[in-house]
């Protein structure tokens, strides 16, 4: 493996994205059509805070009931906006940062994935998944 490899080699840099006035409605269904848990929530290109699909499930009944669950999901997420729900203070990385400070990162905190900001603007998101078939290329 490598020392120092940059994580701009392995971020996601085709973003899907929320604006602070988008409903949770409309996360949820950025995350099922994408198949991710983490969205970056941005103005411009400024990152203001990260909405993660556990974030969602937090603030969700769906798990206590079966019938009409979509329809609660909706008046539950109609009660809260993406400002409310989402983390503010977000750990950013830069793309040079390297795939170790990265990893290391993630290891030690209980969030699992960073943006990667440039010069303010947001660049990317790496993952803990970007990290495990990282690492597993460079090890198999």
């Amino acid at each position: 493996m490598k020392n120092g490899v940059p994580v701009s080699k392995i971020m996601t840099k085709n973003l899907v994205t929320l604006s602070p006035t988008d409903d949770l409605v409309a996360a949820e269904r950025l995350f099922k059509k994408h198949h991710i848990r983490h969205i970056p929530v941005v103005e411009g290109n400024a990152i203001k805070g990260m909405l993660s699909y556990t974030d969602l499930l937090r603030i969700s009944f769906a798990d206590a009931i079966d019938e009409h669950e979509e329809y609660v999901d909706t008046i539950v997420y109609n009660m809260f906006t993406i400002p409310q729900v989402m983390v503010h203070d977000v750990v950013t990385v830069t793309s040079g940062s390297s795939i170790k400070e990265v990893a290391e990162i993630l290891s030690k905190r209980e969030f699992h994935a960073l943006p990667v900001v440039d010069d303010g603007k947001l660049k990317g998101i790496v993952t803990t998944t970007d990290l495990i078939r990282y690492f597993l290329k460079s090890i198999f």
